[in-house]
């Protein structure tokens, strides 16, 4: 059966017909069996009984063959036949409306695309990044640059801030708020309940071009580029401040730290900051130092703040705008 390479579908003449005929075939094969001969579905076979389509041909011979049946009148039509119909219906109905036969598409498309790249892409609005505000250097800028480095992260594109939905939710109207004052942007907000994650978005490569370029900040994994503080940051005590702010709102915390010494019970609040870039972790180191305090490295990643003394003046000198921050260190 050479001809059975094509595809074919068996069209029965009368409606009910190829249900009965298939009736007669479930008299000796179950619907499984029928599918197992035809290596088809079960569901297949059904929409075949209810004559929802037609049934494949060779499959009409190989039960017929496999039951030992005569082969049933029907007409053999290319399954592919209504495509061709529908193409040429198609084609006479555009030649009706508009006099002309089709373009080719194939050719359409490429006149299109040598278009938008001569004129429509230089032309269009869609495709001109959109404008922000570029602020000069301040102690804002630097303590927003403090926030990306610690809970930030940059593509080509778009900038983002994830913090915890739940402990940092009232610090989050903060960052929303500084980005709307630097660069005249409104943020978008997504909450990820998921991963308890509140994530503060920008979209602009402008924006993302400033902060590369005029800023000092990178894209991509900022711990594989071992990222620092930007220079012009470290030139300004003020500066200092602010980044340092922006970088333990984020990255820090504050805890008790409790112990017993001859029975009596003793509970110290500390602070320890967190990065797994050594740069970023050492320019933080200096920043304390340089503001009169003793910070402590503490494994590869923290520097803490073990005094009272310690404690105390980073918060009149330094301050937080996270209240978590706050709510701990006065608790």
């Amino acid at each position: 059966m050479p001809e059975l390479s094509k595809k074919y579908r068996a069209h029965f003449k009368n409606t009910g017909r190829q249900n009965d005929w298939l009736r007669v075939v479930r008299t000796q094969l179950s619907i499984s069996d029928i599918a197992k001969v035809c290596a088809c579905s079960e569901r297949t076979v059904r929409d075949w009984q209810r004559e929802k389509y037609h049934m494949d041909y060779a499959c009409l011979l190989l039960l017929c063959k496999r039951l030992q049946l005569p082969v049933p009148i029907v007409e053999k039509v290319d399954q592919y036949a209504h495509t061709q119909k529908a193409g040429q219906k198609g084609a006479a109905t555009t030649m009706e409306r508009y006099g002309k036969v089709p373009v080719d598409e194939t050719l359409r498309k490429q006149a299109w695309h040598q278009w938008w790249a001569d004129q429509g892409k230089s032309q269009s609005v869609i495709t001109k990044p959109k404008e922000i505000h570029y602020p000069k250097k301040s102690a804002a800028l630097a303590e927003f640059v403090g926030i990306v480095l610690g809970d930030g992260g940059m593509t080509e594109g778009q900038l983002s801030i994830t913090l915890n939905s739940t402990d940092d939710l009232e610090y989050s109207e903060f960052v929303v708020h500084l980005c709307k004052k630097l660069f005249k942007v409104n943020p978008s907000v997504y909450i990820r309940r998921d991963q308890n994650a509140l994530v503060i978005m920008i979209s602009r490569v402008a924006l993302i071009r400033f902060l590369t370029e005029q800023v000092g900040l990178v894209t991509g994994n900022k711990v594989k580029h071992q990222v620092a503080i930007p220079d012009w940051i470290m030139t300004k005590k003020v500066y200092q401040i602010a980044c340092l702010k922006g970088l333990v709102d984020t990255d820090g915390s504050v805890f008790t730290h409790r112990y017993t010494v001859n029975g009596k019970q003793y509970a110290y609040k500390k602070l320890s900051y967190t990065s797994a870039s050594a740069p970023l972790k050492h320019d933080a180191h200096g920043i304390f130092k340089t503001l009169g305090m003793q910070p402590r490295l503490a494994g590869a990643y923290d520097v803490r703040l073990d005094s009272q003394a310690d404690m105390k003046t980073y918060f009149t000198m330094v301050g937080s705008r996270n209240p978590k921050h706050l709510k701990r260190f006065s608790n």
